[in-house]
């Protein structure tokens, strides 16, 4: 079947395509009452997120828009400490798309919400004039403990900061994907849900989290450095980065510190932690090639700097990506 316009007009053929296609993927009970709104079990301190993906081409090695979707959404809620529960997710479909592709999707979607912990309970959907592409929307929620307090403004000198695994995947494989480039590099999108909950199980003093997606490393680490007023020191050689990633970045000139990700984060934890938390992380799911990467410093002058220490004892200065960090990554 091939969406046309009739699908998003409110009628018969957009009930089918619900039916068909999203309820019996997105099943449980809250979603199939196919009210305007979800109403759902809540807490006192609640952690919202809102994202959107436009990510071309929507299925590549290792993922698809619909993984990716999930992943994005439970990771950005994660990053504050909170447990991701729920999801909303709003389709605009490109007419002349093709509803087999659209049901990998969001069988996808299923099964990376019922791997991430999350109940995906109200959408919507719209057909517009187009090639055949489609776009999701996404809204997530999340519980946070009180007392919990995990935020950018929190690094201390004297931390040490924790990356989950290699850089660079999602972005060669999506630039691959979009070149036409044949090569063994896999996206990385994955929920980080073990790997948080595992921390906050083992009550690590989480000062700081942050998922590397767009613009990479160097932008995040970047960002943290100048709102918490701190510097930070990297060490090139502590740098995960697959030989393929690396040969593929060689190959373009492509900067792996600035290439995005979607199954990556960093933690920043106080040195007597550190230990514990890079055990912890290497034992949970997606945490395997997590390491020590760099250290947090009193801030040197007037203005908070990343600073890389090269393989020859030469230092570098980072700053934030810019321009467009082509392709777009999610």
């Amino acid at each position: 079947m091939i969406i046309t316009m009739a699908h998003g007009s409110g009628g018969a053929f957009t009930s089918e395509l619900i039916d068909e296609i999203f309820i019996k993927e997105f099943d449980n009970e809250t979603v199939k009452e196919l009210e305007d709104c979800a109403v759902i079990p809540g807490s006192k301190k609640i952690a919202m997120t809102t994202d959107s993906f436009v990510v071309k081409p929507i299925e590549y090695p290792g993922g698809d828009i619909g993984r990716l979707c999930i992943c994005g959404t439970v990771n950005d809620l994660l990053m504050r400490g909170a447990k991701a529960k729920y999801i909303t997710c709003g389709f605009i479909i490109e007419e002349g798309a093709d509803s087999e592709t659209l049901k990998r999707i969001v069988h996808s979607m299923a099964e990376t919400a019922k791997e991430a912990g999350v109940i995906i309970v109200a959408g919507d959907t719209k057909v517009i004039d187009g090639n055949g592409g489609i776009m999701i929307n996404t809204a997530g929620v999340g519980f946070v403990e009180e007392g919990l307090d995990i935020n950018s403004r929190n690094l201390t000198a004297g931390d040490l900061v924790i990356l989950s695994g290699n850089l660079g995947d999602h972005h060669a494989t999506i630039l691959g994907s979009r070149m036409n480039i044949t090569n063994s590099i896999k996206s990385d999108n994955a929920p980080l849900t073990d790997i948080v909950s595992n921390l906050l199980k083992e009550k690590i003093n989480i000062h700081t989290m942050r998922d590397v997606t767009r613009g990479g490393l160097a932008t995040v680490l970047t960002e943290l450095s100048r709102s918490s007023r701190v510097d930070i020191k990297l060490k090139e050689d502590k740098i995960p980065v697959s030989n393929a990633v690396r040969d593929f970045c060689g190959l373009l000139g492509l900067d792996p510190l600035y290439m995005g990700n979607e199954g990556k984060c960093i933690i920043v934890v106080p040195k007597n932690e550190a230990g514990k938390a890079l055990e912890v992380i290497r034992n949970s799911k997606y945490g395997e090639n997590a390491v020590i990467i760099g250290e947090v410093k009193e801030m040197a002058e007037d203005k908070a700097c990343v600073y890389i220490e090269t393989e020859i004892g030469g230092k570098r200065i980072l700053d934030v990506l810019q321009g467009e960090g082509l392709p777009r990554i999610c």
